[in-house]
């Protein structure tokens, strides 16, 4: 059945390229096969359905077959048109509809690309080598070597010493990046650092952004009514789409990165003390200021503090003891209490 499909596409998308002037529906009917195929079986179908009564059964088995390779044709007209095909609808004088798909308006400039551009485009589909984009990214190169990509040129070809991945582990990233590209609000489960048990999210997704090994999705959160990051790691279940449309405007740019550095305290301005037991937090050591010796197994760090440090100390439960300031071990107190209270 696929095969079939792919077929009568390829002829309809043939017709419509191949024609000088609008093909209407009853023309382009006639003219392939996988058409008059179908329409031949629904005259049939129908007509034994309708062999009680003598007089309508012919009359009946042809509007069931018009009914249907209406449809058909509908479906085929707009999987081309996803695909990328432009087709124009044009009215005759006397009123018939017709269809053409022009030449100039469906081939694509001449592709050139020097070395660098081609090692770009290279380093780009192997960041994807190990997510479910892999074939998207390799189809993408093999269409534009066929467009024109020089030969000499090997877009796979090393280029250093590291080799570029980016992990996607999240069952959420394929739903949530095609709703982002979609433009499609969703629904999902999302567990907050300090909540025991998940709560539901109403999002309309903007972009993904990995950082630091860990994907974000930015978005409009319609129960809260502002903007919001969500970490992929902390939804569970499953990401429901919903048929409705945005309700709030996509801005030029969404700062991710920017957003989540800002709540791990990248861009503190003061400092917190904190105890860390000496064989655990590396991350929290990689960021500490100065680091002294306790003795008795711990260490004392002095740490930037900004925005979101509570929640991201919780995580590393009881390896760390907040010293200073008194807000901060405040905050750290009223989320694991959160946690442990269920």
């Amino acid at each position: 059945m696929a095969i079939a499909k792919a077929e009568r596409l390829m002829n309809l998308a043939l017709c419509l390229l191949g024609t000088r002037r609008p093909l209407s529906k009853r023309e382009l009917r006639e003219s392939i096969e996988a058409y008059v195929e179908a329409s031949g079986r629904d005259r049939s179908v129908a007509s034994g359905r309708d062999r009680s009564v003598a007089s309508g059964s012919e009359k009946g088995a042809a509007a069931a077959s018009d009914d249907s390779f209406n449809r058909m044709f509908e479906r085929d007209k707009d999987d081309l048109r996803e695909l990328g095909l432009v087709i124009e609808t044009v009215e005759s004088l006397d009123g018939e509809v017709g269809y053409l798909a022009r030449r100039d308006s469906n081939r694509l400039p001449p592709i050139t690309l020097d070395a660098e551009e081609a090692a770009a485009l290279g380093l780009a589909a192997k960041v994807w080598q190990q997510a479910r984009l892999a074939g998207a990214a390799s189809g993408a190169l093999q269409k534009l070597r066929a467009a024109g990509l020089p030969e000499d040129v090997d877009p796979y070809e090393a280029h250093g010493a590291l080799e570029p991945r980016i992990p996607v582990h999240e069952a959420a990233f394929e739903p949530l990046m095609l709703a982002c590209r979609d433009r499609r609000p969703v629904v999902f489960d999302y567990r907050k650092a300090n909540a025991a048990q998940p709560g539901t999210r109403h999002v309309e997704p903007w972009a993904l952004e990995c950082w630091r090994g860990h994907w974000y999705l930015a978005g409009f959160d319609r129960d809260r009514g502002a903007e919001r990051v969500f970490r992929l790691s902390r939804i569970t279940g499953r990401v429901r789409s919903r048929g409705s449309g945005f309700t709030a405007p996509v801005p030029d740019v969404v700062t991710v990165r920017e957003t989540v550095a800002s709540w791990a305290g990248e861009s503190a301005d003061r400092s917190a003390r904190i105890r860390l037991r000496a064989d655990a937090g590396y991350p929290l050591r990689a960021k500490a200021t100065a680091v002294r010796e306790l003795g008795d197994g711990w260490d004392e760090l002095d740490i930037p503090y900004g925005h979101g440090l509570d929640a991201w100390l919780v995580e590393f439960g009881p390896d760390v003891v907040v010293l200073e300031p008194a807000e901060l071990r405040a905050d750290v107190l009223d989320r694991l209490r959160a946690v442990a209270g269920g």
